[in-house]
């Protein structure tokens, strides 16, 4: 048994509603018509009010033929069926009708492998099928003159006999022999008649047709429909076929030809490939066609007829459909798209499982209409059926975000968009709808807005302080130089080099955004930098930094950068190890890398903390204690070391301090 296809059911039938191919689309056990277009229509001799009726009531003349029955079994048990020359009576201009096609039934299936759609494609092959019906006759009628011309041989041999047995009745004899003549002659006549009926036949049939003579297949007769799709004019008319088409040479017809010929037996090709000479190049064709073998009267092949019909276009407009459906599926899938469509009457969705997925919900899982609301955040329900409600009234698309409660108490954001679907009587019964799960963006949101927030909040902090100190000073600008003096400038200094050094980071941060973070690099010896570098520590000397580790590695960096790193690791030791005046510094040779570790003795970070701190805008919260700052400085230090190709990292626990690092290359 054949695999049901699955297919996304809203583009199925939006992209088969316009498909140049005839099609329609049918559902449920009394096989309703859900979409069907113009070719079909055609076909049936119908309108579109054939939409939303069951086959049988749309279709009447066609009760009593076998369509309806396979289509019950295509619905019950899955299996394409699929045929070809198949007869159909059809009522067109209240005249009944025979025509022949070439058709296929495939259930099309959804994610849990339930039929819920029946695909109908039909070509007419009304006009090949007649073309083998001539063929079929004119080999007959050439058969039965055959047979009389043998029958007329050998009442010829039986004459001869008595001529030489029955010397006294040779007058009589004579005259029979003389009747005999005259029939073969007439025969002859016969045949030579049927023989260019047969050369009109061809020429004047509406599929391109051609009869190739003999062993080395010469082109004997042609129509102008074979030598359209052969790109050939009638000087190849008497030519081999290998050199009226040479392009052919290797490709597969040759032999099929030989074999028909040899076998006598008919060959039927079913969208065969054939590359065909264009202005200098080959050019694909897909042909319906068929090798029909001629007899002569002693049953041998003496030429091969050949009817043909180019399906490149239905061909092509296949692969097209094929192609758009698995772009869909991939772009869905990539995406995170979730498709849905809901039975309004009765609530009941058909969700693939990303839908599901975005709910909180597993592919076996039931979800429905209700289910959707109750796990959306009580708030926003009224206003999303609003949406909804005016959507159907205007026959437009509504579009909603909104947080929903997943099953395990998580908080997740909703990206949806739907549109109404109408019966026949222009009732909104179907809601077809899409979802995308954007947390990831609402955080990022919430993020950059507590950002700007923070940021605001830590540049006015030091910003008010300057700002009192130098109305301060303006004040007493007159009065002699005193200790007041020197405390506003120095607390003036101080808030001014927050404001720098906040400034510095959101100046680096946009340069990575950027990617305009330039490396100056040189050699140099990564000990002595060290030793020199955090002089403002060293300078308040509340504080001991002990340097310890190889003094002779050296390194190819850039030290401004490296030393930005080094001095970032000691200010959070200072922000977060207050009450611990000691911080250890070391440098040791790790395989291919130099690690540097910079380690406190504070509180340490809480273990659910270490995998964000080097996140953008993270601010560590340490034991419910909170700090100023963006948020940015270690994640700058990150993006120094990547951009140095080397690794950074923390090990920490709490009570005992944390531990800093990063590796270089050497």
């Amino acid at each position: 048994m054949n695999a049901p296809d699955l297919v996304q059911p809203e583009k199925l039938l939006s992209i088969l509603f316009y498909s140049p191919n005839a099609t329609a689309v049918y559902s449920g056990a009394d096989i309703k018509i859900l979409s069907v277009n113009q070719a079909m229509l055609k076909f049936w001799g119908k309108d579109r009010s054939v939409v939303g009726q069951t086959f049988d009531m749309a279709i009447p003349e066609l009760y009593d033929q076998p369509f309806l029955d396979i289509l019950k079994n295509v619905w019950n048990s899955g299996e394409t069926f699929v045929a070809r020359d198949f007869p159909a009576v059809l009522e067109i201009d209240g005249n009944l009708t025979k025509f022949f096609f070439d058709f296929e039934y495939k259930a099309i299936a959804d994610e849990n492998g339930k039929i819920e759609y029946i695909l109908h494609t039909a070509f007419d092959v009304t006009e090949r099928k007649q073309a083998e019906t001539l063929v079929e006759e004119k080999s007959k009628s050439e058969q039965k003159l055959i047979d009389n011309l043998s029958a007329l041989n050998e009442e010829y041999m039986a004459t001869n006999d008595d001529l030489v047995a029955k010397h006294d009745e040779l007058f009589t004899s004579n005259t029979e022999l003389e009747s005999t003549r005259k029939n073969l002659l007439t025969a002859n006549f016969t045949l030579a008649e049927s023989e260019e009926r047969f050369k009109t036949l061809v020429e004047k049939a509406p599929v391109a047709m051609a009869s190739l003579k003999g062993e080395d297949f010469k082109v004997d007769i042609v129509n102008e429909m074979v030598l359209k799709i052969w790109n050939k004019n009638r000087s190849i008319i008497g030519l081999p076929l290998e050199e009226a088409l040479p392009e052919l040479k290797g490709q597969q017809f040759g032999e099929i030809l030989k074999t028909v010929y040899s076998t006598g037996e008919a060959y039927h090709g079913i969208e065969d490939l054939a590359l065909i000479a264009e202005e200098g190049v080959l050019v694909e064709h897909y042909l319906n066609f068929v090798y029909q073998p001629m007899f002569d009267e002693n049953g041998k092949s003496k030429s091969i007829l050949i009817v043909a019909s180019d399906v490149t276009e239905q061909v092509a407009a296949r692969k097209s459909l094929s192609e758009i459906n698995t772009r869909l599926e991939i772009a869905m899938n990539a995406s995170g798209l979730g498709s849905t469509e809901v039975e309004l009457a009765t609530g009941i969705m058909q969700s693939t499982t990303q839908f599901k997925y975005n709910y909180g919900y597993l592919s076996h899982e039931e979800f429905n209409y209700p289910d959707l609301f109750e796990a959306m955040l009580p708030e926003y329900r009224e206003s999303v059926k609003a949406l909804v409600q005016d959507a159907i009234r205007t026959n437009g698309i509504y579009k909603a975000e909104y947080p929903v409660k997943w099953r395990d108490g998580s908080i997740h954001w909703i990206q949806a968009h739907g549109r109404p679907r109408y019966d026949e009587n222009g009732n909104a019964n179907r809601m077809v709808g899409m979802t995308a799960d954007i947390t990831d963006k609402k955080l990022a949101e919430q993020r950059k807005d507590d950002f700007l927030s923070v940021a605001s909040h830590e540049l006015k902090t030091p910003l008010t302080s300057v700002k009192a100190s130098i109305q301060l000073l303006n004040r007493i600008k007159d009065r002699p130089y005193s200790e007041t003096h020197v405390k506003l400038i120095e607390q003036s200094d101080k808030s001014i080099e927050k404001m720098c050094m906040l400034v510095d980071d959101l100046l680096n941060m946009s340069r990575m955004g950027q990617d305009q973070l330039n490396l100056e690099c040189n050699t140099f010896n990564i000990y002595e930098m060290l030793n020199s570098s955090c002089s403002h520590i060293r300078f308040l000397n509340e504080y001991e930094i002990i340097l310890s580790g190889d003094k002779t590695l050296e390194v190819f960096a850039d030290q401004h950068r490296i030393d930005q790193v080094v001095v970032n690791f000691v200010n959070n030791a200072i922000k977060y190890g207050k009450d611990s005046k000691r911080i250890n510094i070391e440098t040791e040779a790790v395989g291919e890398f130099i690690k540097v570790s910079v380690k406190d003795f504070g509180q340490g970070i809480p273990e659910s903390a270490i995998p964000f701190v080097f996140d953008r805008y993270y601010r560590a919260d340490h034991l419910g204690k909170s700090y100023s700052g963006l948020g940015l400085g270690l994640f700058i230090c990150s993006e120094i070391i990547k951009k140095h190709s080397g690794k950074i990292g923390v090990e920490s626990k709490i009570g005992e301090g944390s531990t800093f690092w990063f590796m270089l290359p050497k």
